[in-house]
C-alpha cells in the first residue's frame, strides 16, 4: 500500500469527520441566534473564500485539510459593535452556549448513526458465528474446557449475536473482572457453560494490549483453510524487498512443503531474525528467493514476520447469520450499535486512566492513516466502518472534561451558570494550560505507540 494512497484516505477521513463536527457547532449556533463570523474547513492559508448572508459569514476552504473551526462573535477577542452585543458568545444564555458546544460531538455521533442506518438498511445485519478454531494446549481457554468447533452463544449470561459481540464483550470483561462465564454449543448441538479463570490484574491488563487478547486466552476463531497464496505484500517489507508479489503461491520454505497459509505463517512466526529460502510459483514458472525474516516484538517475545497477508477470506453461508432490516429496524439497530460502542469506549478509557487497560491502545495519526488506507483498499463497506469508529471516537474525545476541548468548555459554562458570574480570567487561563498539558501527554503517548508499531 503506497504512502500517497494512505495519505489521501487519511485526509479524506479526517477532513470529512472534522467538517461534520464543526458543521454541528455552526448549524446550532446559527439556529440559536449566535453571530457566526467564519466557518473554515482546514487551517492555514485560504484556498477558496466566499461571503454569504446578512451576517456576511466567511466560508473558507484552507490549505491544511486536517481540521477546521467555527469562529463566533466574542467580545473577549475583539471590540463588538453595540448592536451586535446580544449575539456575542458571552452574552448568550449559558444553556445556549452549552448546546452549541455539545453540537459538535453530537453531530459526530449522529453521523455514525446515519452511516450505520444506511448500511443496515441496504445490506441488512450480517453476523459471523463465533465458532472456535484452534485452542492452545494448557491455555486459559483449554483449561476452561473450550474446544475447537464450539460456538459461543452467551457471555456472562448475556446472549451474543455473533463474533463482533464476543470480541467486544471479552475486551470489556478481561479489563474488569477475574472470571468470565461462556455459554457454548458444541458441533453436536449440546450446550454447556464454561468459566474462563483469568490471571492477576497485571496479566489481565496485558491481555488488553493490541493483538494480545486471543493469544493470551489461547484460542482463535474458525476460518476456512486458505491456500499458501499471497493476497497483499506490504510496501518496504522483507517480502517486497525480496521481490515477492500478490498472487505468488508459496510452494515450500527451506525445503519444507507449505500446504496452507497457516502453515506458512506458523513457520515464519517461529523464526524471527533468521534467513529463509522460499520456493514459489508465479505465472506457471518456479522461482526461489532468500530473505531475512523481520523480528517484531509481540507482547514479551519476538515473532517473525515477512509482512504479507493472505487473500480475503470468503466464509461459507453456514457461518453467516443474515437478517433483513426495514428502515425503522435499521435505524434502531444503528442507534443501538453507536450507543454500545460509545459506552464501551468510555468504560475502557476510564479503565485506562485507572491502569486496568493498556495505554498501547491509544492511536495517533500514523495508525489512523494506516487504518484509513487499509480499509479503503478493502472496499467501501470497510471504509465506512472505519469512519463510524473514528467519528464516535472524535465525538467521545471532545466530550472529555479537558479545558481546551468541548467537554472542558462545557464544564466552564456550567460553573459560570451555577456561580452566576463568569469565572476569573486567571482560572480560565490556568484551565487552558492544564488542558494543553494533558493533550500533549495523550498525543505523546499515542505518537510513541504509532512509532513503536511502525518499527515493529
Amino acid at each position: 500500500m503506497s504512502f500517497l494512497w494512505t495519505l489521501f484516505w487519511f485526509v479524506v477521513a479526517v477532513g470529512l469527520l472534522v467538517t461534520v463536527h464543526e458543521f454541528g457547532h455552526y448549524w446550532v449556533a446559527r439556529r440559536l441566534g449566535f453571530k457566526v463570523l467564519r466557518f473554515s474547513v482546514g487551517f492555514g492559508r485560504p484556498l477558496l473564500k466566499w461571503v454569504r448572508g446578512a451576517d456576511q459569514v466567511e466560508y473558507v476552504l484552507a490549505a491544511i485539510p486536517l481540521g477546521g473551526y467555527v469562529k463566533l462573535l466574542d467580545e473577549r477577542e475583539a471590540p463588538v459593535a453595540p448592536a451586535d452585543l446580544p449575539r456575542s458568545f458571552t452574552r448568550r444564555p449559558p444553556w445556549q452556549r452549552i448546546t452549541v458546544l455539545l453540537a459538535g460531538p453530537a453531530f459526530n455521533i449522529l453521523f455514525a448513526v446515519l452511516v450505520l442506518w444506511g448500511t443496515y438498511w441496504v445490506n441488512g445485519s450480517n453476523e459471523v458465528r463465533a465458532r472456535v478454531g484452534d485452542v492452545t494446549v494448557d491455555s486459559i481457554a483449554a483449561r476452561a474446557g473450550l474446544k475447537s468447533g464450539d460456538e459461543i452463544q452467551s457471555l456472562d449470561g448475556t446472549p451474543v449475536e455473533g463474533l463482533h459481540d464476543v470480541v467486544l464483550g471479552l475486551l470489556d470483561a478481561v479489563s474488569s473482572r477475574a472470571d468470565i462465564v461462556l455459554g457454548v454449543r458444541d458441533s453436536g448441538g449440546a450446550s454447556r457453560t464454561l468459566q474462563l479463570q483469568l490471571p492477576g490484574a497485571e496479566q489481565r491488563r496485558r491481555l488488553t494490549e493490541p493483538s494480545e487478547l486471543f493469544r493470551g486466552l489461547g484460542f482463535e476463531f474458525w476460518t476456512p483453510p486458505q491456500p499458501p497464496v499471497l493476497g497483499s505484500v506490504e510496501h518496504d517489507g522483507p517480502a517486497a524487498h525480496a521481490g515477492l508479489a500478490p498472487g505468488d503461491r508459496i510452494v515450500a520454505i527451506d525445503g519444507q512443503r507449505m500446504n496452507d497459509f497457516r502453515e506458512l505463517a506458523d513457520y515464519i512466526n517461529a523464526r524471527p531474525g533468521q534467513r529463509i529460502s522460499i520456493d514459489y510459483l508465479r505465472g506457471g514458472g518456479a522461482h526461489t528467493v532468500s530473505l531475512q525474516v523481520a523480528s517484531d516484538r509481540v507482547g514479551d517475545k519476538p515473532v517473525g514476520h515477512i509482512h504479507v497477508m493472505p487473500p480475503a477470506v470468503r466464509l461459507p453461508d453456514s457461518m453467516i447469520v443474515h437478517t433483513d432490516l426495514g428502515p425503522l429496524a435499521a435505524l434502531s439497530h444503528g442507534g443501538a450499535e453507536a450507543w454500545n460502542l460509545t459506552v464501551l469506549q468510555a468504560r475502557l478509557f476510564w479503565r485506562m486512566v485507572l491502569g486496568k487497560v493498556s495505554l498501547k491502545n491509544l492511536s495517533g495519526p500514523l495508525s489512523i492513516a494506516q487504518f484509513a488506507g487499509e480499509s479503503a483498499e478493502a472496499g467501501p463497506s470497510s471504509f465506512l466502518s472505519t469512519l463510524v469508529i473514528l467519528s464516535l471516537s472524535l465525538g467521545f474525545l471532545n466530550l472529555l472534561p479537558i479545558p481546551i476541548l468541548d467537554g472542558g468548555q462545557i464544564v466552564f459554562q456550567l460553573a459560570e451558570w451555577l456561580k452566576g458570574s463568569p469565572l476569573s480570567e486567571r482560572t480560565q487561563v490556568f484551565g487552558q494550560q492544564v488542558g494543553i498539558a494533558l493533550l500533549i501527554v495523550l498525543m505523546g503517548v499515542a505518537l510513541y505507540n504509532d512509532i513503536a508499531r511502525q518499527f515493529s
